[in-house]
């Protein structure tokens, strides 16, 4: 028998458990009022008479309660109702001391790998997690409700960021609008930072910017690269003028400014690189930042941005030096490569930029790459033209700009009227469903299924009204920096953001998980079948579409479909499951459970055939979706490198590939790294099993990983397969 405690975890059924409460009721009465060991034991018995698969705690106590009266110990038996009540007002109060203790000692296994970019270890970092613990509990306690906060626990959704909700200003990731903080100004803790007029300092300006900006969210931020690039060409014109000055004749000033410009944009890019690197916000770690790339964003400083993103390539290709002076992969900033006509085809201009992104990616795993082509298909504006725009962090993208009738809400000092707004915008937060378990609750019944998804979708829309109406209580006073400097607004002092929240300015996000088993237990099919799998899994998306946008229409509220990476959840919902259903094969069998729409990793698939069918399921996944290959070292094999990102331009509007990039600091040996059989990382050259010296980096779900994985995600990375061999190479 199992036991279903309040917090919804499970546990084994104890009966010596039964005997304490029961005795330490027994303890505070007259001998006269008490109940013999026999009793109990009768009491006990009859419990496991019942026989029940699973019983809830508040069941077993009001069976002891009503054996109580039954023996007339009546005394008794209010003293166990006092017993129980007081253990029950102890519990509300307070939830979170064994967990910080935990934390503290380093015994949490959650909070130990709760983010693979994070050492719980490290004061920062535990000072975050400290917060995080009491954000938590106050958030379960106060502020869900009760059927939300059973529902996540179960696994049946999944509440995200609950560490940061009990604060009402928090919100989830972000494009940052550079331009207007660099262009016209913004203000940092007080001090006003006026327009730069060199690269160097406008490069040093946006680390400071993402650092304020990233210390008042809590999820992904992104800037453009051609945000910069105006300031490329201020240097240049200053040190033209200054070779002018001293008489040098037009030839020399121009060859010696360039000179100068690449120099000073080598010692920026260093310098940015560096600051983002080594600046912990108060989230605990470095700035979780992506860096777009995008020729077609600017036509007036297309030169400058070319140089700019390939200063930024040819760092990223010699990596970031380790302690031990070792260069190494470093997890961020992501780079966001976008591939367009001027840069994607053997006779394009700016070719050279994305032979050498392929050797990037082969090296570092980076940059991603979004097709141009591919996404303005996909994102039309309100004025019906498609747009090309970054992610917001990872993954989250937001839908197509439908400011038409709203205007300048922001109030943006570069808004531009019949012109499709990205920066400044944002999201604000998810509520993800377990779809695995909408299938194994539904026992295969395809109306029950339906009936089920629509339960549980409007437990995930309520969680999300939640979400909403506490964001909508902040003022622009919470996080001047966003609101009333230019990062997402410039709203007046004591202005609510109330109207950010609404008219498409903002997304708010249905995520979704478990795609795979949920198609596998209800058709016996993979999704990846191209028959009766993949049109339930289509039919499945779409109904969750269909869902968001009809909230969306009552509510003017921009709810959107989001692919969620689930990092720790795929673990918490795979054991959820295994609780509630017992070991199901091919569903339950695993510690993780699949990424969104992604083909499992296990199942055999070539890189093509991969990216073509999730190209499918990408459109259906507006709010946030990416698609990788998993791939062996192909540093020399960057042709096939160039062959996969060819593909990506005409097919898919996100991708990338995962290579690897390990180094044992013991040996020196800086090939893979592997996992053995009780999921522990080791170097196969020396042995080495120590976190400490060992340098592993793994996508995890859309972004780098290096400080190692909780078990679910684990044994996923030891199940990768490879979608590309490396066969050229090796002949």
């Amino acid at each position: 028998m199992r036991i279903v405690k309040r917090d919804g975890h499970i546990v084994d059924y104890n009966p010596d458990k039964i005997k304490t409460a029961i005795n330490k009721a027994n303890s505070e009465v007259q001998t006269s009022n008490q109940i013999s060991d026999e009793m109990i034991e009768e009491i006990i018995r009859y419990i496991e008479s019942l026989d029940k698969k699973r019983i809830l705690v508040e069941d077993i106590q009001d069976i002891i309660e009503e054996k109580l009266m039954e023996y007339d110990k009546y005394q008794l038996a209010k003293k166990y109702i006092t017993y129980r009540y007081t253990r029950e007002l102890v519990r509300k109060a307070n939830t979170t001391d064994q967990t910080i203790k935990e934390l503290i000692e380093g015994e949490n296994e959650y909070w130990n790998n709760e983010n693979s970019n994070k050492n719980a270890e490290v004061v920062t970092t535990q000072r975050d997690y400290l917060a995080g613990i009491t954000s938590t509990d106050i958030t379960r306690r106060f502020l869900l409700p009760e059927e939300i906060v059973k529902a996540h626990d179960e696994g049946i959704i999944h509440f995200h960021d609950a560490d940061y909700f009990a604060q009402n200003a928090l919100h989830n990731c972000e494009l940052i609008n550079l331009e207007d903080m660099l262009q016209n100004g913004t203000i940092i803790n007080g001090v006003m930072i006026e327009k730069p007029h060199r690269f160097s300092t406008a490069a040093t300006i946006a680390t400071q910017i993402i650092l304020a900006v990233s210390s008042s969210s809590y999820g992904g931020a992104t800037i453009s690269l051609s945000h910069l690039a105006p300031f490329v060409r201020d240097s240049y014109e200053k040190y033209y003028d200054k070779y002018k000055e001293r008489n040098f004749n037009e030839e020399d000033c121009k060859a010696y400014a360039i000179e100068d410009t690449k120099k000073e944009v080598a010692d920026g890019v260093q310098t940015f690189n560096y600051q983002v690197n080594s600046m912990t916000n108060t989230n605990g770690q470095a700035p979780f930042l992506s860096v777009n790339m995008y020729l077609g964003e600017t036509e007036e400083y297309k030169e400058e941005l070319a140089m700019v993103i390939e200063e930024f390539l040819k760092q990223r290709i010699l990596g970031f030096k380790n302690e031990k002076g070792v260069f190494i992969t470093p997890a961020f900033p992501k780079l966001l490569y976008i591939l367009e006509e001027d840069n994607v085809h053997k006779d394009s201009k700016y070719y050279y930029l994305t032979e050498l992104a392929a050797k990037c990616t082969a090296k570092r795993m980076v940059p991603d790459y979004i097709s141009e082509k591919v996404m303005k298909e996909l994102k039309k504006n309100a004025y019906g033209d498609g747009e090309c725009y970054p992610c917001m962090g990872c993954r989250s993208f937001l839908t197509p700009d439908r400011l038409k009738d709203v205007g300048n809400i922001a109030k943006a000092k570069n808004y531009e009227e019949g012109k499709g707004k990205y920066y400044g915008r944002f999201n604000q937060g998810v509520v993800t469903i377990n779809l695995p378990d909408v299938a194994l609750s539904s026992k295969k019944d395809m109306d029950k299924f339906w009936e089920i998804f629509d339960e549980r979708l409007e437990l995930c829309h309520k969680a999300l009204q939640v979400r909403h109406k506490r964001l909508s209580n902040a003022t622009s006073d919470v996080a001047p920096i966003l609101w009333q400097h230019g990062a997402l607004a410039r709203l007046d002092k004591g202005e609510s953001i109330h109207d950010l929240l609404h008219d498409g300015y903002s997304t708010i996000s249905l995520g979704y998980a478990g795609l795979y088993e949920c198609v596998k237990y209800m058709t016996s099919h993979s999704h990846t079948d191209n028959g009766k799998g993949k049109e339930f899994a289509l039919a499945v998306m779409q109904h969750l579409n269909d869902k968001a946008n009809e909230w969306k229409q009552a509510e003017n509220i921009d709810y959107s479909i989001y692919g969620s990476p689930i990092e720790s959840t795929t673990y918490k919902f795979a054991r959820c499951l295994k609780d509630r259903f017992g070991i199901v094969k091919g569903i339950t069998d695993r510690d993780y459970i699949t990424n969104s729409y992604h083909v499992p990793v296990f199942e055999e698939i070539d890189a093509f055939s991969k990216l073509k069918l999730e190209s499918e399921f990408q459109r259906l996944s507006p709010g946030g979706a990416i698609s990788y290959i998993e791939t062996p070292n192909l540093q020399n094999n960057i042709d096939a490198v160039l062959q996969v990102i060819s593909f990506i331009y005409d097919n898919i509007m996100y991708a990338e590939l995962n290579t690897k990039s390990d180094y044992c600091q013991k040996c020196g040996f800086d090939g893979e790294m592997q996992i053995d059989d009780e999921l522990e990382w080791y170097c196969p050259n020396c042995g080495n099993r120590d976190h400490n010296t060992l340098n592993v980096a793994r996508r995890t779900c859309g972004y780098i990983g290096s400080n190692f994985w909780n078990k679910g995600r684990t044994q996923e990375i030891k199940e990768r397969v490879l979608h590309l061999d490396n066969k050229d190479a090796e002949v």
